[in-house]
């Protein structure tokens, strides 16, 4: 089994039947993915891959901090044994940097999952934040507003994303940017 089928067949094992809207979701997002992977060359196995994944950290047996970028990235090393860069690019889904910051999980967070750059951070970021929880395309602006409602006001995700939102439109823009350059 290849490393994308045996990815979104552990999303699937993980999310299908706890929680179906994220497996939804995360159908969504491998979809996506598949359609820009071709943006990031030799590493687009590993971006396709950490698609199907990224959202593992939502299964009820997984979640530890709260943060499910970390109980995910945490559970696809340690127990899955799942490349390096997949976990890394898990950790490092939609900003993810700034949540452990807002945890106060940033220090060991960083420690164990290193940033990943460029436009492979920007692809996952773009293919999760152009499709909705039952896994249709959506606009980026749309993504955000439909998570700040879902959320409401206080609660940390929602005061994450607005803070993150100028850099995930960002992203959004270099990988539409790149994709009509082809």
């Amino acid at each position: 089994m290849d490393q994308i089928e045996r990815a979104r067949d552990l999303a699937r094992r993980l999310l299908g039947e706890s929680i179906p809207r994220r497996w939804s979701h995360s159908q969504g997002v491998g979809r996506k993915a598949e359609s820009v992977a071709h943006l990031v060359g030799e590493d687009a196995v590993a971006l396709v891959a950490a698609a199907w994944l990224h959202d593992v950290g939502y299964a009820p047996d997984l979640v530890a901090t709260g943060m499910h970028q970390l109980d995910g990235a945490r559970f696809l090393r340690d127990v899955a044994e799942v490349d390096q860069l997949v976990c890394r690019l898990v950790a490092h889904h939609s900003c993810a940097t700034i949540e452990a910051r807002n945890r106060g999980l940033a220090d060991e967070f960083l420690s164990e999952f290193p940033p990943v750059g460029g436009l492979l951070v920007d692809a996952i970021t773009y293919a999760d934040m152009t499709t909705t929880p039952d896994g249709e395309p959506v606009d980026v602006e749309q993504r955000l507003s439909e998570i700040f409602t879902r959320y409401g006001d206080e609660h940390l995700v929602t005061k994450t994303m607005r803070e993150a939102s100028p850099l995930i439109i960002g992203s959004v823009q270099m990988i539409t940017a790149a994709l009509e350059g082809d």
